[in-house]
């Protein structure tokens, strides 16, 4: 009969642990769903500022101006003659 009472003990030691397990599986999962919520805000908002951005035309540099660039005069003032 003591082998009824010591299965029995071991039975509820587990549906005791089951239980746990289940409670702390169903607050990891409120955590995960929390965090994806809050990464779908931040893609949200990551579109929006990528919505803003607009690229310039082609030669356009990204000063604004053409992208040719003229040079006048010697580019070295030591170079000239003197005498």
């Amino acid at each position: 009969m003591l082998w009824v009472i010591v299965f029995a003990a071991i039975a509820l030691a587990g549906l005791i642990m089951v239980v746990s397990y289940g409670v702390w599986l169903v607050h990891k999962a409120s955590d995960v769903m929390s965090e994806v919520a809050v990464l779908a805000d931040r893609g949200g908002q990551l579109a929006e500022v990528l919505g803003q951005i607009s690229m310039p035309g082609p030669g356009v540099s990204a000063a604004g101006s053409s992208s040719t660039v003229s040079v006048s005069g010697s580019a070295h003032s030591a170079h000239r003659d003197v005498g």
